[in-house]
């Protein structure tokens, strides 16, 4: 498999993460918290002019009609500035799972509606799944889609009951809904509906460890900068070894888990129904870096890493977040090990790299 990016998905991404790196910097994040909404409408608005609400929307809907391949970048470079704007779940995930439902013919006229909105600008979807306990951003939505047993339900703000909830993230405002299902329509069940979910938890998952690869990158450029820069006893202590092997091991990590992250974003391009491995190695592989880095970036930065003051912070608490949202360590690892299990598994170099990986599987069932 060629892990390689055209040069015109490499210029966007250098566009976008330009734009990200000047519009999101850490006091930008710092004051989005002492706001009501917690994030920056203008910000929004920017992103939606960009067109990067509709990448991943086909042409014939009034999107750009891109791939996920398009966008993995991108969702790297907003986990870099520690995004707080769920951009990318609204992208890769609810964004994708509405146009599902309306490919599958399920639904009523509220999916175009509502899709209608999202790429407009006008509305804001919020999705919840049994994996997660919390929907964040869930007081800026207009709709939501929740699943509810084997159905996935649409349902309006006016009908959800909000508890707000912690999260030691301040960048995430996370809260619990209720609905009563009785009352609204259910625009997916039975089979469907039970796969649309699992279509929705391999999106979820990668979406996570697309942003956790960029945590881990933001954190380690930090530490790199604040070890060259902190000098004690007449030098930067960036020049003692054993500050050098911890940052050393955050780099190897984040190069492993980049061309994982990558193989997981074609395969759900390609094949969505026989990503469970792919993406559940690289939330694995992804989580395990951005905790690494945590720990190691905070360790290099002394006391002062502990600190409200201390910008990592920011970067280290949405990496313990992102660990456990979509599955945690345990979840993905049980998926790795039944895809492994499993009767007729296909194993070795040429099922892992080989461009008829992905029709092999197909074929494998």
């Amino acid at each position: 498999m060629n892990f390689t990016f055209t040069q015109d998905q490499l210029d966007f991404q250098d566009v976008i993460a330009s734009m990200l790196r000047s519009e999101v910097t850490a006091d930008a994040v710092r004051s989005r918290w002492a706001t009501t909404a917690g994030v920056d409408e203008r910000f929004l608005a920017q992103v939606h002019e960009l067109g990067l609400n509709s990448m991943l929307v086909p042409e014939a809907l009034g999107g750009l009609g891109l791939g996920i391949t398009d966008f993995i970048l991108l969702a790297e470079a907003c986990g870099e500035v520690a995004l707080p704007e769920p951009l990318v779940e609204s992208v890769m995930v609810s964004t994708p799972l509405l146009v599902d439902i309306l490919d599958q013919g399920l639904g009523n006229a509220d999916i175009q509606k509502v899709v209608d909105g999202v790429l407009a600008g006008d509305l804001r979807v919020s999705l919840g799944h049994a994996i997660n306990p919390c929907i964040n951003y869930a007081d800026s939505a207009d709709w939501f889609l929740v699943s509810e047993g084997d159905g996935i339900y649409l349902v309006p703000k006016e009908s959800i009951s909000l508890k707000i909830k912690k999260s030691v993230d301040p960048s995430r405002r996370l809260f619990s809904v209720s609905f009563d299902p009785r009352d609204h329509v259910r625009v997916a069940d039975g089979d469907v509906g039970a796969r649309l979910q699992r279509s929705t938890l391999n999106r979820g998952a990668l979406a996570n460890a697309a942003q956790l690869v960029g945590l881990s990158r933001g954190m380690l450029d930090q530490s790199v900068r604040y070890t060259t820069d902190r000098e004690q006893f007449g030098r930067a202590i960036g020049a003692n070894q054993a500050v050098k092997h911890l940052l050393a091991d955050v780099a190897v990590q984040v190069e492993y888990a980049k061309p994982v992250v990558y193989r997981a974003a074609y395969t759900v391009g390609v094949s969505p129904n026989r990503a469970d491995f792919a993406v559940s190695h690289a939330k694995s592989v992804a989580a395990r870096a951005a905790l690494m880095a945590s720990r190691h970036c905070t360790q290099v930065h002394g006391a002062m890493g502990y600190t409200w003051e201390c910008d990592l912070q920011i970067w280290t608490k949405r990496a313990w977040a992102l660990a456990r949202e979509w599955g945690d360590e345990g979840f993905h690892n049980n998926r790795i090990h039944e895809w492994l299990l499993r009767k007729n598994a296909l194993l070795g170099p040429e099922f892992t790299f080989g461009r008829g990986s992905i029709t092999d599987l197909e074929k494998a069932g």
